[in-house]
């Protein structure tokens, strides 16, 4: 299909279901990927970013490296970074190193943050500072 020195570059969108679009399945492109309208069902699946725009209804898996959200959601994703932007509505479950959630989005499911590598909490100091006695200001005699 591509030769190695012909392949797009990953952040060109060359993928895209328009708005009066319905698809079922799975679609995998080396570029990125823009849904102005359905998918019903299936995967979506990319090295670059899916971009979601404010009319498209979306139930599917998604794995990319950004996946950008303004419109509906249901479903999977697996990226390095999502987006979830004003007016998108977000069910579903997402596995993500990085996550912005703008003012206006809403997010029903499960959010995990992936780390690089599994980090552990820091060891407690060995010697704590004692906490400070709390006195009520009612309870003081003058």
């Amino acid at each position: 299909m591509f030769r190695r020195s012909n392949r797009p570059q990953p952040d060109a969108i060359e993928v895209i279901i328009g708005p009066r679009a319905t698809y079922n399945g799975v679609l995998r492109s080396d570029t990125s990927i823009r849904i102005d309208g359905v998918m019903e069902s299936g995967m979506l699946e990319t090295p670059a970013n899916v971009i979601l725009t404010e009319h498209s209804r979306v139930n599917a898996e998604i794995r990319a490296r950004t996946v950008s959200i303004r419109g509906e959601f249901d479903g999977v994703i697996r990226a390095d970074r999502a987006e979830l932007l004003a007016g998108c509505h977000v069910s579903g479950v997402l596995f993500v190193k990085s996550f912005l959630l703008d003012d206006g989005a809403t997010l029903d499911g499960e959010l995990h943050m992936q780390g690089v590598s599994p980090t552990q909490p820091p060891p407690l100091a060995e010697n704590p500072r004692q906490p400070i006695p709390f006195t009520s200001a009612r309870n003081t005699q003058p």
